[in-house]
């Protein structure tokens, strides 16, 4: 009895499992040509403000096509966040043997540009050895799915840049008073800037830190050689 019941719950939870990668492999090619509705982080966000956790408005959200979005901003993100990202297949194992020699055993910093987006788009923010894994078989799914264009195009688009401003279109207009279109290399790596810390650091009143950070993004740009490193992707 006891044997039985064991083996129904290990087939029922196989089930849900399969479900699940199945349902998220659906909605991966639905996205591969729609704009992006929304996120989980957005809905999460939102929730916290309706039940008075986040003392923030609700998200601010808008589309903005990567053909309309300034290059400047596209190179300043891969120079900030992820400088392997056109030759990874969406979890980049040298950052990670870097960032576990570098950090006493201890992954930080060694997530990409892929895995930063299916976190936004279809996980949680609460940080554990489980979502990491999550996060990584679910990368390397999108990496077979999306071009590294579209991949990109939406992790600017969902991206948290400030307190409640979602994307760099809400981001360019409302913080640093620009289209997304006409960001300038300074504009750019400023917004980039902001990416680790969102909520602690604002690109319409950059702190000592977050300048240091522009600056530095700045020099990456030039050594990745311009926007013309877009053309590895």
């Amino acid at each position: 009895m006891v044997l039985s019941l064991f083996r129904w719950l290990a087939k029922f939870t196989l089930s849900l499992i399969a479900f699940y990668f199945l349902l998220t492999l659906v909605i991966m090619f639905a996205l591969r040509w729609l704009p992006v509705p929304t996120s989980a982080f957005m809905v999460q966000h939102n929730i916290q403000v309706v039940l008075g956790e986040r003392q923030v408005g609700y998200a601010q959200y808008k589309w903005q096509a990567f053909s309309e979005i300034s290059p400047q901003l596209a190179l300043a993100a891969i120079a900030a966040e992820d400088q392997r990202f056109p030759h990874h297949h969406g979890v980049d194992f040298r950052a990670i043997r870097a960032a576990l020699n570098t950090s006493r055993g201890k992954l930080r910093g060694a997530s990409t540009i892929t895995q930063q987006v299916v976190k936004n788009l279809f996980l949680w923010e609460k940080r554990s050895y489980f979502r990491k894994g999550l996060e990584a078989i679910l990368a390397m799914m999108l990496e077979l799915v999306w071009s590294k264009e579209r991949i990109l195009e939406v992790y600017l688009n969902i991206a948290q840049f400030g307190k409640q401003e979602y994307g760099v279109a809400i981001a360019s207009k409302k913080l640093l008073g620009t289209d997304a279109g006409k960001l300038s290399r300074k504009q750019a790596a400023l917004l980039a800037g902001v990416l680790p810390s969102p909520r602690a650091m604002r690109a319409d009143k950059p702190s000592r830190r977050l300048i240091k950070r522009q600056r530095w993004i700045e020099r990456q740009m030039k050594q990745l050689g311009g926007v013309r490193y877009l053309l590895n992707l």
